[in-house]
């Protein structure tokens, strides 16, 4: 089957065909064409995302990135309806502005093109993303489940348990700020360009790790879960104890960057071994934005040597993992019925629904 996918939870503008085909030992993908517009020059000047410049954004990228999309994937104009078996589109969460231009564009598509609407958590695309490695790539039935996901994004840090396919378990969440917040928040400090956590790491790697020893918020914690918040407040503090003249140094602002990044991956890499500890899963993986930070895969490689980490590609929001995700929706159900109640919901979890 061909699935067509769109995304628009935040300020990329994605599109992308996805072929599947189902064998006995899993299912065989092909990502025909992975289609994205980046919105970060529009909103750098902002320091941060702002909603209603993304849905104009939005509404003016998805006709235009749909039709590269099926010139890809070499889906003439007039035979797309009959090569076409579903439309998945990202429905939370998100900023609502933004995700009602993805919904309202796929309604209108599956009307013309007469195909079901399948609605997608966003949070589940992450999880599959750190499955899909290539442009053909394989997912099996079997060997991957119980499966423990680390999301790290700008919007959510959670230790998500994949019992089975869309049958899963938040084991911890954030309590406040998600460890993507607080890189972009931190870089605002520090003055650097946005989007903060690139920023950040490319600075980091010209500092010393161990400067500074800023907090390790709950590391010790009996739960699973997350908290940046005061460890952000900690960077702050430290900040405005400088001099300017100090502070404008290039060297002090790295020391500053490389050690709240250690805080952070400390973090992150502690709590995920607690987890492996408690539910014995049989494989690890990595989802997210934050998931192209190189800190990060590095120090949960040497923790769990198989573990399951995206290709970079697919580590920002994009619509292909959208269509993964929205192909195991459609076949979970054989008689499936097009959603023509989707709304937007920008505070959407995940579950096992």
């Amino acid at each position: 089957m061909i699935i067509l996918s769109i995304e628009t939870s935040c300020d990329e503008t994605a599109i992308a065909l996805l072929k599947a085909e189902e064998t006995k030992s899993g299912v065989d993908f092909e990502i025909l064409s992975d289609q994205i517009a980046s919105q970060v020059k529009i909103h750098a000047p902002f320091g941060g995302v702002v909603p209603n410049l993304a849905k104009r954004e939005h509404i003016k990228n998805l006709p235009i990135l749909l039709k590269r999309a099926l010139k890809e994937a070499r889906l003439p104009l007039g035979s797309r309806a009959s090569k076409l078996d579903a439309i998945a589109v990202t429905y939370g969460p998100g900023l609502e502005p933004a995700l009602w231009t993805g919904i309202n564009f796929a309604r209108e598509l599956a009307k013309k093109w007469r195909v079901p609407l399948i609605p997608v958590n966003h949070l589940e695309g992450h999880v599959y993303s750190a499955l899909m490695q290539k442009s053909k790539f394989k997912i099996q039935n079997e060997g991957i489940f119980p499966l423990l996901t680390l999301i790290v994004s700008g919007g959510h840090t959670e230790l998500v348990l994949v019992k089975n396919h869309l049958n899963y378990k938040i084991l911890g969440e954030t309590l406040d700020d998600a460890a993507g917040e607080a890189f972009d928040k931190v870089a605002r400090m520090l003055k650097l360009g946005y989007p903060g956590g690139p920023e950040i790491s490319k600075l980091a790697k010209f500092g010393h790790r161990m400067s500074i020893n800023f907090p390790r918020p709950m590391i010790h914690s009996k739960d699973l879960n997350f908290s940046f918040s005061g460890l952000k407040t900690a960077v702050l503090y430290k900040i405005r104890e400088m001099t300017q003249t100090k502070f404008r140094s290039k060297k002090v602002k790295a020391d500053i960057a490389s050690s709240f990044e250690e805080a952070v991956v400390d973090v992150l890499v502690r709590k995920t071994i607690k987890a492996t500890e408690q539910y014995k899963p049989r494989a690890i993986a990595l989802g997210g934005g934050v998931a192209a930070n190189d800190k990060l895969r590095e120090e949960l490689a040497k923790k769990f040597p198989n573990i399951l980490l995206p290709n970079k590609r697919f580590t920002g929001d994009n619509a292909a993992m959208i269509a993964v995700a929205g192909y195991y929706r459609f076949a979970k159900s054989k008689n499936w019925k097009s959603s023509k109640n989707i709304k937007a919901t920008g505070n959407l979890r995940l579950s096992k629904r």
